[in-house]
């Protein structure tokens, strides 16, 4: 018999926080300081999942073979590091859904390919009323999702083993690291998923539009294992 959820894990960027207007913010700063226009905010949004590369693809047309990659990419994080959290706010019902969650006896982390010196000050100025039993940072392990290794430091970090464990993303890497690693998984919908995007074919146990939804999958879950 399937081992209860006990941990939830969360993606951070398009899952847990709303991240995306402070990094457009950095972005649209960089863009002006590099003498080109400011980018619309639906523009910027999607790609905030796929962090600097993805931003810096949006902004510059470049990826990391592009001569001017790492000074614009070291500026970038510089900008966002000074403005981490002036519009960045959990989604609607996180709170509620972390409060449940503490309720049911489980207990929840973060994995995030977000570097640990912006990850850590980050979810200090969040200001958490139930502080995650692990956080994972993109440099916390030698390889980063979709490898499954930060999905491992995460259960032994939380004390549940990967069956135990389910993982919400809005990234095809989360859901493929949550897989690979044991885990159930949910793709988070009001995430920052593009029109490009294919969620429904990369294998997530459900589908979710609201972090509410969570706690409905949980529900059903136990009831189809009891």
């Amino acid at each position: 018999m399937p081992s209860k959820i006990r941990t939830v894990l969360f993606d951070l960027d398009g899952t847990l926080a709303d991240t995306a207007p402070d990094l457009a913010a950095a972005l649209n700063q960089l863009l002006e300081e590099e003498g080109r226009a400011p980018l619309p905010f639906e523009a910027i949004r999607p790609e905030v999942s796929h962090g600097s590369p993805g931003l810096l693809k949006v902004g510059f047309g470049m990826d990391s073979e592009h001569p001017d990659y790492a000074r614009l990419r070291a500026r970038l994080l510089e900008l966002y590091g000074a403005n981490l959290c002036r519009e960045t706010r959990l989604f609607p019902g996180m709170v509620e859904l972390l409060a449940a969650l503490a309720r049911a006896g489980r207990n929840w982390g973060i994995v995030t390919n977000k570097p640990k010196h912006l990850t850590e000050p980050l979810v200090r100025e969040l200001r958490l009323s139930h502080p995650p039993a692990c956080i994972v940072s993109g440099d916390s392990t030698a390889n980063r999702k979709p490898h499954p290794e930060p999905m491992q430091l995460a259960c032994t970090q939380a004390g549940s083993r990967p069956e135990q464990c389910l993982y919400v993303g809005d990234a095809q890497r989360d859901i493929e690291a949550g897989r690979r690693a044991g885990m159930k998984t949910l793709v988070a919908l009001f995430g920052y998923i593009s029109e490009h995007d294919t969620p429904e074919r990369w294998g997530a146990d459900a589908l979710i539009r609201h972090p509410r939804d969570i706690l409905d999958w949980l529900n059903a879950e136990e009831r189809t294992h009891a």
